[in-house]
């Protein structure tokens, strides 16, 4: 089991983090800014080191200091949380565990290769290298208007762009790709359908590294400016079919790389009528721990951090599928 843990983080993730490695008898090493050293996450934790600085590039997106500090105070684990280094691939090849789940799911379209291989549904669309104009809006005269541009890079809505007409795509592709390039400085992008009434419905998933179970669904299709506002476990008026088959679905895409820990597959549901299995669509995978995990919670009766650090000091799953049971309904409401 692991003995000292640096969370290399702050704010609500790492006092959530201290708070299970408190209860399971792990020792905790919080980092911080000059700023944040009276803050919340320090307090929480047996001991701190201060990076210096009052920007995270100053302080918690350092990577190679980080691991640094960790090895020089003995710590033998590092739980990045969400945001900052959590989804970085060179970091986590850094510390130890090989980084191919995250480099898998980092680019949107060749996620969604991968997912075809699978046999897990996505949009359809093109999801091609070839990024020239003239390839781009044959894929979208193929598709069929409206389509949505999105970046192949990063999240939160930018580099994305809804086409409704072919005069205007040009123009909409241009925009699209100066931003995703500012933004995440890659400018490839995607073209896939635009699903005018959706809902996005995400199945929280672990895995071991060899097998996976899901962990039920959120609903959090309550969005503003492409930012989640409302969580809710399990989502509304969803069938058990449906359920049972975006779960499956869940726990195909989790184990075609072979994933470990906790993870969440996204997909975009037609909701212009009822749900059927026939009308979710993969989106993409966060390889990490989201900030909506504790309403799954609620209603599993579970304690996602401490599966985390029992997988990774090397434990299998601590439930299979048939013993996950959900009971209740849990709301999450971001400000």
């Amino acid at each position: 089991m692991i003995r000292k843990l640096l969370i290399a983080n702050r704010g609500e993730i790492a006092c959530r983090i201290a708070r299970t490695a408190a209860e399971m008898g792990i020792e905790t090493l919080a980092i911080a800014s000059d700023s944040d050293a009276q803050a919340m996450h320090v307090l929480a934790c047996d001991d701190v080191v201060y990076l210096g600085g009052n920007t995270p590039v100053e302080s918690y997106l350092r990577g190679a200091d980080i691991i640094a500090v960790g090895r020089a105070r003995g710590v033998d684990s590092i739980h990045p949380g969400y945001g900052f280094l959590s989804e970085d691939p060179e970091f986590a090849q850094a510390v130890g565990p090989p980084p191919s789940a995250i480099r898998a799911m980092g680019l949107k379209d060749s996620a969604k290769v991968l997912m075809q291989a699978a046999k897990v549904p996505v949009v359809p669309g093109y999801h091609g290298t070839d990024q020239s104009l003239d390839v781009l809006q044959q894929a979208a005269q193929g598709i069929g208007y409206p389509v949505l541009i999105k970046a192949v890079a990063g999240g939160g809505g930018k580099g994305m762009r809804m086409v409704e007409q072919a005069a205007d795509f040009a123009a909409h592709l241009a925009s699209a790709q100066s931003e995703a390039f500012n933004a995440f400085g890659n400018d490839h992008v995607l073209v896939e359908k635009f699903i005018s009434n959706p809902r996005h419905i995400e199945i929280q998933v672990f895995g071991d590294g060899e097998t996976s179970v899901h962990l039920y669904e959120r609903d959090c299709s309550l969005q503003r400016r492409h930012q989640k506002i409302v969580e809710e476990a399990p989502a509304p008026h969803m069938p058990d079919a449906v359920r049972e088959a975006m779960g499956r679905a869940a726990v195909r895409a989790a184990e075609a790389i072979g994933y470990s820990s906790a993870g969440t597959v996204e997909f975009i549901v037609d909701g212009s009528g009822p749900l059927t299995t026939g009308s979710f669509f993969f989106m993409e995978m966060n390889t990490r721990l989201q900030v909506e995990h504790p309403v799954t919670e609620e209603i599993l009766g579970l304690d996602l951090v401490a599966w985390q650090l029992r997988v990774a000091s090397g434990a299998r799953l601590p439930k299979q599928q048939s013993q996950i049971v959900a009971q209740g309904h849990s709301i999450e409401v971001r400000l």
